[in-house]
């Protein structure tokens, strides 16, 4: 099968969206398939307000119809609600192409944090945007339910991994050069520094020992100044931020409006567990009662469970989330561009993916 990606989200980037599709490219291509990734470095750009380092497509329609024209995939999925995103929709929908879209990033919740734009309004929007979707792969079963309640239709239950080679498991916590000595316990906060990620819950906990943030974004300026006993890394190449993971008691994710929370996964295949509130993603991610962590709406008080939780749970949680598996079942859920173009039916039994000697039309 010959997919095409289509991504506002790409690297140089540096985040939980970038690193899902990154992951997954490569589990597709392992599995067989080829992969054609269109990023904004495939056209001119330039940077989105307000995030500086995220860089975005100028008018990018023409190119990219000649760019998708010349590919002619069998599958097009649409990864995020940027301007390719948008782009790349109106072509599906003039050449009345079948395509699927996902939905990594709670946009309305970021807009209403730093424009006060009306949730219902942001929701809106997406909702139109997905609205001709085949299929909308959604991260957990729990922002499934909220946008069925808003209105989404033709969603799909998917999920995402960690590189479990990358983040190893360690029994106790380890030194990182980096870091020099540091007052113990010592938190953790990896993520965007930014309105919609609640970083200066983390920044204000009273606990004991000594803070830690690896990320950068728009707030970082103003709370690097008001933080100052903070140690700011900003972002570091994954295999020094898995010694960070290694380094550090606990991963605080003071973050209310998670999709996900990739970084929460990471932590704990270190065997660093998790301190977060109860909401949509660490329920899912983390899970309950204190499995790769503890989740409570008071964030101190689960920082000080946190601290119990024997790293090995940690890591035994983190296992139950696999690349491979996310990949077959993203597989599985992708549909033919063109209508009554065969397509080979795909369906996942044990975490294999097969495929029948049957072919399929949409």
């Amino acid at each position: 099968m010959k997919l095409a990606l289509v991504t506002d989200a790409w690297q140089p980037q540096v985040n939980g969206v970038v690193t899902t599709l990154v992951e997954l490219v490569r589990e597709m291509e392992h599995m067989g398939h080829e992969v054609v990734v269109i990023h904004p470095g495939c056209f001119a750009t330039r940077p989105c307000p307000g995030y500086a380092g995220i860089e975005l497509a100028v008018r990018p329609a023409r190119s990219l119809a000649y760019q998708l024209d010349a590919l002619a995939p069998d599958a097009i999925h649409l990864a995020t609600e940027g301007p390719l995103g948008w782009a790349a929709r109106r072509y599906c929908m003039r050449r009345r192409l079948a395509y699927t879209t996902a939905f990594h990033t709670r946009f309305p919740e970021l807009l209403k944090a730093a424009l006060k734009v009306p949730l219902w309004l942001g929701y809106a929007v997406l909702r139109h945007f997905h609205r001709h979707s085949s299929g909308v792969l959604v991260p957990t079963p729990s922002v499934l339910q909220m946008l069925q309640g808003r209105g989404f239709r033709n969603l799909r239950a998917w999920t995402h991994g960690v590189d479990m080679e990358l983040f190893a498991f360690s029994e106790r916590t380890q030194p990182y050069a980096g870091l020099g000595s540091l007052a113990r316990p010592v938190s953790l906060y990896v993520g965007r520094v930014s309105y919609e990620k609640n970083t200066e819950a983390f920044l204000q906990l009273n606990v004991p020992g000594s803070k830690v943030v690896c990320g950068v974004g728009p707030l970082e300026p103003s709370l690097r100044a008001r933080y100052p006993h903070v140690r700011w890394l900003g972002v570091l190449p994954r295999d020094v931020l898995a010694q960070v993971y290694a380094c550090a008691d606990v991963l605080v994710m003071p973050s209310r409006h998670e999709t996900f929370g990739l970084v929460m996964l990471e932590a704990m295949a270190t065997g660093t567990p998790v301190a977060a509130y109860p909401v949509e993603g660490p329920l899912e991610v983390v899970g309950e009662p204190c499995a790769g962590g503890v989740l409570n709406a008071d964030l101190s008080q689960a920082w000080y469970q946190a601290l119990a939780v024997p790293r090995h749970e940690a890591r035994a949680r983190a296992q139950c989330f696999g690349w491979a598996y996310a990949s077959q079942l993203f597989a599985s859920f992708l549909v033919a561009a063109r209508r009554g173009s065969a397509w080979p039916a795909l369906s996942i039994h044990n975490g294999v993916t097969q495929m029948s000697s049957e072919s399929s039309t949409i």
